[in-house]
């Protein structure tokens, strides 16, 4: 197969992910527990089906000791990104908390020229601006009570471009089941030890009732560790910048989403769809661009 059809699927690969991805803001506004319980247990949850795939295994005994320590590191700012996508979504909503993720292009077209050693991309950089005004009208409006939600969904913002600028530079060395298995057991070693410094054990080892075990299961399975796997995969055929500007179709997925199962269409208006256009342009244009300079 071709580099250019590689890219093609790769491309096409990481929009099934964001499709996905875009209901782990519904169910984990659908899940009660709290956002440091509900990511310890869904990076938990996935470490513990990862460790029974012989792959996994195999991986680990070949990968240098090194190579290792920085998949753990990665690890560690998933499990902070989670961390600060979910407590948005409790402080804000939904709808909110993924739109803030669009910014996750502007911090990629930033950070991956400075983490790969590469010429930043005026092209980039400009496309990644593009969307802000489309994030700003999204969040248009948004009662004072929940700005406090857009400052966390920000900073899960950074942490996403981080992590998979990080993943793009490293994914190459070892087996994705592997990198993803050390990532989210870590992580969640990582998350469950601050959560337990700062909120206390009772308030991060929380049992899930039966309504939210299925709900984490389904996040943890079709949400997470499938697309986890396949966009890193996908990774090394695609830039991290045109994986996070594709991501700006997860707020598109997401608030529709939680339009038909969590009524929040009530908030949502002309300025709402003037920004989703403005998101879906810039998503297009990369590629596009890409094939008419090749």
């Amino acid at each position: 197969m071709s580099e250019t059809a590689l890219e093609r699927r790769a491309f096409w690969h990481i929009q099934l992910c964001v499709l996905l991805w875009g209901f782990t803001a519904i169910l984990g506004k659908l899940i009660t527990l709290p956002a440091q319980a509900l990511v310890v247990w869904r990076m938990a949850i996935v470490a513990v089906l990862l460790a029974m795939l012989p792959q996994v295994w195999q991986g680990l005994r070949s990968m240098p000791p090194k190579r290792l320590l920085t998949y753990a590191g990665i690890g560690c700012i998933v499990a902070l990104h989670w961390l600060t996508f979910y407590g948005a979504i409790k402080l804000a909503n939904a709808s909110v908390a993924v739109s803030c993720l669009a910014l996750g292009s502007v911090f990629a077209a930033v950070l991956e020229p400075i983490l790969t050693n590469k010429k930043h991309d005026k092209s980039e950089l400009l496309l990644g601006i593009a969307v802000l005004p489309g994030v700003y009208l999204l969040v248009g409006g948004v009662p004072l009570h929940m700005h406090l939600g857009i400052v966390v969904g920000i900073a899960s913002a950074f942490l996403t471009s981080l992590f998979a600028v990080l993943n793009k530079r490293y994914v190459h060395d070892a087996e994705p089941e592997a990198v993803t298995f050390i990532e989210m057991s870590v992580g969640a070693a990582f998350l469950a030890l601050v959560s337990i410094g700062y909120f206390g054990f009772n308030a991060t080892f929380i049992t899930p009732n039966l309504s939210d075990g299925m709900l984490l299961l389904i996040l943890a399975v079709a949400c997470t560790l499938f697309p986890f796997i396949l966009s890193l995969r996908a990774l090394r055929h695609v830039s991290a910048f045109t994986t996070q500007l594709s991501l700006n179709l997860e707020p598109v997925y997401a608030i529709v989403l939680a339009a038909l199962f969590l009524g929040e269409y009530q908030e949502l208006g002309v300025k709402f769809y003037i920004g989703v256009a403005i998101i879906l342009s810039a998503v297009f244009v990369k590629p596009a661009w890409q094939a008419l300079n090749r």
